[in-house]
């Protein structure tokens, strides 16, 4: 912790009072005194290299390769994914992993290549290694995807963790994405990206970086075709990237690369290739289907700090009188220092299971915010039952990590250790008892006061790594992970016939078997609103398919206009959450005017119409992890064009929204994919691929319907409708629907439909089965008839 850090800190508790401070300052050295004597000291390295190829040894998908200086395993897995790791680190154990490592496929071979390397041939991909120990992955077809260098360590001399750097070359063409959660992408830039979870401690734009969710997982797209790169370490670490250039001329071109520098760790890493759909699903099977979240938390979410009981009922009848529906209530900022984990304050809400009910009749539910922290409170049932079952995470001296948060000196689970959370998912009970339905992890890189930028744990902490035992620096990115997987298996047992709905804002690799993601504390503005696209649209190509931001920024202060965009762009996202900031009012629709309240119930309105679209969209991510939000290339990567639009979504398969980005803006430019296309509101049709205008007063956004997209969406009696968008002549088009009954976990039906314009009948919607064709169970509208499309 530097100079500039413990001013940062002070400023955001500088209303504590003066012995909140002194303990803050307190925490910070003793937290820098725990690493001068907990960590060893950095002395004299020796840097190696593989060296060149001595012995091979074939075996399942693959084989190991001896060099003279260190030893490479890799092999093909059934689901077409290459594992390699070096110096016998091996697949397992990960965090990232769901269960097992799959099997290695047969078919695979490992067999002799020109110049002393080596190769192994599968039905998916060709891995060559060259006799130095670089490792080239190709198409089937023999196209070069990514070419990774031999790699480097740096070892102390007298033993212990020695740090890594891979450099990596791609295609002049390709583009990067992903890495987690990045304000600055989607498409990620010449620049550093740094591989540890961070609370910068204030509202965050588009140049910060890192943020809350990291993860050494990118996603490569070229000509060639699409690849998925993961360096399967927790460890801190960065990514250095650079965009390729072609030649013009006779030039040449210069590759991409990337560069990866870790500060420990086993160097062990991931590559998938194929379509993006491939490519998701591949990762998918490899760290976890989605979690599926309850149907009602598709809909319109609002949270905010509210004086009491009295005002929830106040704000949501706001919602209600006005037409505006809502479906969820987040209690934020209304937490009691005289509790612990789920407790909000006493006096203020004294009567919270009697205000759950109420709004469950009226369809809204409760969301409680979650911090790890346990607040040092000797006789408080939570802290005293964490010492006795020595859950806290300790110093390497052995005494209790301590940090300062709003209420005090806290101590911190460590969630790397089963038996923990155990414990820490049983206190759940509390909060389901207080008639909560859902969790919002909070602060859980994990933050304090002590350590914005920074651990709040010392990096020398010991934690249990699922026995491995281990210290901070390998636990630190994975503790939001682990504290999911708590609440998520603790809910699994408290209430084993509902499905649990969690969202986090801190995680790693794996993040979606527990839950979703909210993109924190965006900075209000127009940077902001560019940024919360771009952290969904790059966790989503992380396998994180449920996230979202808060619609306005954090803190509010956003103009009316900014708002509207804000939330026409939040109705069409997974989490869709309004938050309330301390503004003049509260910062609900009504509080920017008449107009701003109509267009803002037409956004609202729109959202619940979409509501079974959305349901649609999250069992076809459970089952293929393709992400709900997706960028405009997902289905024609190869089109240069689509790969550097970044303002614009598919959302599934069937619609394109384009949000407006800019203040004052009427109209904009909305690249299309190769198409029809059909514009929501007024039923023009284009033509792509290529640009076109459309209008965009203040009142929506453009939203296109791709030619023969089959919608289900909710119809004015309630029920479930289709909305049919009329395929080009001599065309068929169709879509899919999944009926979910809301919160249970039987396994709801794949519907699949497809729209086709037969002679005098017009457009004719059938369903698909196996028993043949059949008509629609659901009323059919039929749209987009008449009038040719426009380039």
């Amino acid at each position: 912790m530097n100079g500039r850090d413990l001013v940062r800190s002070m400023k955001m508790i500088g209303s504590a009072g003066a012995a909140q401070r002194l303990r803050t300052v307190r925490a910070a050295w003793r937290r820098r005194r725990a690493d001068a004597t907990g960590l060893p000291a950095r002395g004299a390295e020796r840097a190696r290299v593989p060296g060149v190829v001595r012995e091979v040894e074939p075996g399942p998908g693959g084989g190991t390769i001896r060099f003279s200086r260190s030893e490479l395993s890799i092999r093909v897995a059934v689901n077409g994914a290459v594992f390699w790791g070096w110096d016998g680190a091996g697949p397992e154990p990960s965090y990232a992993l769901a269960g097992r490592c799959p099997e290695a496929d047969p078919r695979a071979r490992l067999e002799p290549d020109k110049d002393g390397g080596w190769r192994i041939l599968a039905e998916r991909v060709t891995v060559v290694v060259s006799r130095h120990g670089a490792i080239e992955v190709r198409t089937p077809g023999g196209v070069a995807l990514r070419r990774d260098l031999p790699p480097r360590w740096w070892e102390p001399a007298d033993g212990g963790p020695g740090r890594w750097m891979q450099r990596s070359q791609v295609a002049a063409d390709a583009r990067f994405f992903g890495l987690g959660g990045r304000a600055s992408g989607p498409r990620l830039r010449e620049g550093t990206y740094r591989l540890w979870n961070t609370d910068p401690g204030r509202a965050f734009g588009r140049d910060d970086d890192p943020l809350y969710l990291t993860m050494p997982a990118h996603l490569v797209v070229a000509d060639a075709g699409t690849h998925l790169v993961f360096h399967d370490t927790s460890w801190e670490g960065s990514v250095r990237l650079r965009e390729g250039e072609e030649g013009a001329g006779s030039g040449h071109d210069r590759a991409g690369t990337s560069e990866v520098r870790m500060d420990g760790g086993p160097l062990r890493c991931w590559v998938m290739v194929g379509t993006p759909a491939r490519v998701l699903l591949t990762w998918a099977s490899l760290t976890g289907a989605p979690a599926l979240p309850p149907a009602w938390a598709l809909g319109h979410h609002h949270a905010g700090s509210f004086g009491g009981e009295d005002e929830v009922r106040r704000v949501v009848a706001g919602h209600q009188e006005r037409g505006l529906p809502l479906d969820a209530v987040h209690l934020g900022g209304d937490r009691s220092a005289d509790r612990q984990v789920f407790g909000v304050d006493q006096e203020r809400f004294a009567k919270l299971p009697v205000l759950a009910e109420e709004l469950r009749r009226d369809g809204v539910r409760l969301v409680s915010v979650v911090d790890p922290a346990v607040r040092v409170t000797p006789g408080d049932a939570v802290h005293d039952q964490g010492v006795a079952e020595d859950a806290f995470v300790r110093e390497a001296s052995g005494r209790l990590v301590e940090g300062v948060v709003r209420a005090g000196r806290s101590v911190y689970p460590d969630f790397t250790h089963a038996r923990v959370r155990r414990w820490w998912g049983g206190l759940y009970a509390e909060g389901i008892a207080q008639g909560f339905s859902g969790f919002w992890h909070h602060g859980n890189e994990p933050t304090s006061f002590t350590a914005f930028g920074e651990s709040t744990l010392p990096r020398s902490a010991r934690q249990a790594l699922e026995g491995r035992g281990g210290d901070h620096r390998e636990a630190h990115n994975v503790y939001g992970l682990c504290m999911a997987q708590a609440g998520y298996e603790g809910l699994r047992e408290l209430l084993p016939e509902e499905r649990p709905f969690v969202f986090s804002r801190s995680g790693w690799v794996g993040l979606q078997r527990y839950g979703g993601a909210w993109s924190g504390e965006v900075v209000p503005g127009w940077p902001g609103l560019r940024a919360s696209l771009s952290m969904v649209l790059g966790l989503g190509l992380c396998g994180v398919p449920y996230s979202g931001p808060d619609v306005g920024g954090s803190g509010g202060g956003s103009s009316a206009e900014l708002y509207l965009r804000w939330l026409q762009l939040g109705a069409h996202l997974p989490l869709f959450r309004t938050h309330a900031g301390p503004r003049a009012g509260r910062g609900e629709p009504w509080e920017f005017g008449p107009e701003v309240l109509e267009h803002a119930r037409v956004a609202l309105v729109g959202r619940r119409r979409l509501l079974p679209y959305f349901v649609t969209l999250a069992h076809l991510a459970r089952r293929t992890g393709a992400p709900y939000v997706r960028p405009v290339w997902w289905g024609a990567p190869e089109d240069r064009a689509l790969r550097d639009c970044e303002d614009a979504f598919l959302l599934g398969d069937c619609l394109l929204v384009a949000p407006v980005l800019d203040a004052g803006a009427d109209r904009r430019a909305v690249r299309l994919p190769r198409g029809r296309w059909y514009d929501v509101a007024t039923g023009k049709a284009y033509e792509g691929p290529g640009q076109v205008l459309v209008e965009a007063p203040l009142g929506r956004i453009p939203v296109l319907a791709r030619a023969g997209a089959v919608v289900p969406v909710r119809g004015e009696d309630g029920g479930l409708e289709l909305e049919v968008w009329a395929p080009a002549r001599g065309r068929t088009g169709g879509g899919l629907v999944v009926r979910d009954a809301g919160d249970g976990w039987e396994e709801p039906e794949i519907e699949r439909y497809v729209a086709r314009w037969d002679g005098d009948r017009g457009v004719v919607v059938e369903r698909e089965g196996e028993d043949g064709a059949r008509e629609p169970s659901y009323p059919v509208r039929v749209r987009g008839l008449g009038g040719s499309a426009q380039m």
